[in-house]
């Protein structure tokens, strides 16, 4: 019996210790090419409203309730959202037609924040418009955060996959 003790108590303090010296920043991007104009988009990804068509919170968490504030679209626009397991807002900080929207996030835990920044970059080219989806931050909480962060690829990185194809699919269904 003291000898399973003293194993935990070496692999607790291995884990504080690697927690401690890991980075608890963040990076997750993910990119489609969609055969549709540039307009087409942007016109979806830039209004709040049009993102029920093709972001995929809401079909992966049904608790999930999302409030746009009094302005959907352009710099400044707002939403925040609720739901059994999460929190957040967001607000637009870029809206350009030809590169992208931007924006700042917060993740919201009882009356922590946890901040994020987020983009939709535009590239047109021969092929169609590539889009590529971007969030970047750091896990703040002490020793387990940088766990989460080096997580963070394959927690979000396939709800953005899931995202951008259907982007895809609603951008070039409208031809």
């Amino acid at each position: 019996m003291k000898k399973i003790l003293i194993v935990l108590v070496v692999l607790a303090a291995l884990f504080v210790a690697l927690g401690l010296m890991l980075s608890n920043e963040y990076r997750v991007a993910r990119k489609v090419t969609i055969q549709a104009d540039v307009a087409r988009v942007h016109e979806l990804c830039s209004d709040l409203k049009n993102w029920p068509q093709w972001a995929p919170w809401e079909a992966n968490d049904k608790s999930i309730r999302t409030t746009i504030g009094e302005k959907s679209s352009g710099v400044g626009a707002y939403q925040s959202w609720k739901g059994d397991n999460d929190a957040g807002e967001l607000t637009f900080t870029r809206c350009d037609p030809a590169s992208g929207v931007a924006w700042d996030m917060n993740f919201i835990n009882g009356d922590t924040k946890m901040p994020a920044k987020s983009q939709l970059n535009y590239t047109p080219g021969a092929s169609g418009v590539e889009v590529e989806w971007v969030i970047e931050g750091r896990m703040e909480m002490p020793v387990i955060g940088p766990f989460f962060a080096k997580l963070s690829d394959r927690l979000i990185g396939a709800m953005f996959e899931q995202g951008l194809n259907k982007l895809k699919s609603v951008c070039e269904a409208a031809k």
